[in-house]
């Protein structure tokens, strides 16, 4: 069912979301993170960026004008075979879109316990210097992130959830359970297109990707890794429970590339499992997401220390609920 706010908006608000989603598409295209020739399905972004299909088909269309991707009849929208260049140098004509920036600031905020854990829409308006219209956008988006929900009345309640070290590693603790075991089910199946795709977005980001690719698409690119093994699994329940834990986890992605040396370890994980499973060793690819996930857990164990002292360190007037995390939270 399509939210309220996106089906009510007015048509600034829905011109401005669809420039917002078509930076952050042509964001991940320019990263490497879709081939030329994917397929972009509009109810799949849709689902993905917690919208209605109406402005990912007018980001969709504005990208096409671009030539990022391109239109085919009854088919829908693919990348462009020049896609990645032409969404470069847009990115580096245009810049970050200005609600994703602010989007960060909130982000930033509220894992520092500047927010509190309740708040109104127009100490929100005024904190951020936002139009009704752009703050609306902004709590859409961090309301299908899982992170914030509206209260009765004009104001919305943020959730404490991935702001505690705790909660954190719980979730990859869940991963850990779900994702080896997805490998093993009896109907697994990995298309040779699926894995050619992920292939060469790790092989892109080990020639170079990692440096220059934005904290957003370096999230992306794990998070479309992940989903697509596991979505090879046949299995919707796996997938669903590990779509909803990334959506939450999406909240701490700009915390995490104090380091990006590590990328390179992952992308090189990735490319092994993607080599198990395209022959058939799936059982020892279950085991090798096991290692590459434990890895994740093992830093977050040692980083405890880093992250109860920024929950500590938050101030006094934020909610109790409120908790820090430390720069450099692995994000998997």
């Amino acid at each position: 069912m399509e939210r309220e706010i996106t089906t009510r908006a007015a048509p600034g608000a829905q011109a401005g979301m669809a420039a917002e989603l078509a930076a952050a598409i042509a964001g991940e295209i320019g990263a490497g993170m879709m081939p030329p020739g994917t397929h972009l399905p509009a109810q799949l972004l849709a689902d993905r960026f917690g919208v209605s299909r109406f402005p990912v088909n007018q980001a969709l269309r504005l990208l096409a004008e671009q030539g990022v991707v391109k239109a085919e009849p009854r088919r829908g929208f693919f990348v462009a075979e020049k896609g990645r260049h032409t969404a470069e140098a847009l990115a580096g004509r245009g810049g970050r879109d200005p609600l994703s920036r602010i989007y960060f600031a909130m982000a930033e905020d509220r894992v520092a316990g500047r927010l509190p854990d309740s708040i109104s829409e127009a100490a929100l308006r005024e904190r951020y210097g936002v139009s009704k219209g752009q703050l609306a956008q902004l709590l859409d988006r961090i309301a299908a992130e899982g992170w914030a929900e509206r209260r009765p009345g004009y104001g919305w309640r943020f959730s404490s959830v991935l702001t505690t070290p705790d909660a954190l590693e719980q979730t990859y603790r869940l991963r850990l359970a779900v994702e080896p075991a997805a490998l093993l089910e009896p109907g697994y199946r990995l298309s040779p297109e699926i894995a050619a795709q992920c292939r060469a977005v790790e092989e892109h980001m080990l020639a170079g990707g990692i440096e220059t690719a934005s904290a957003d698409a370096l999230y992306e690119r794990g998070v479309r890794y992940h989903e697509a093994i596991i979505g090879a699994s046949g299995n919707p329940f796996m997938l669903d429970t590990l779509r909803r834990v990334n959506r939450i986890r999406r909240l701490l992605i700009y915390r995490s590339l104090t380091d990006r040396q590590r990328f390179y370890r992952q992308a090189r994980e990735h490319l092994a499992i993607l080599d198990l499973l395209e022959v058939g060793r799936n059982a020892e690819a279950a085991e090798a997401m096991r290692a590459h996930l434990s890895t994740v857990v093992t830093s977050l164990r040692g980083m405890r220390g880093l992250l109860e002292a920024a929950s500590q360190a938050r101030p006094p007037e934020a909610s109790a609920g409120a908790r820090g995390a430390a720069p450099g939270t692995p994000p998997g």
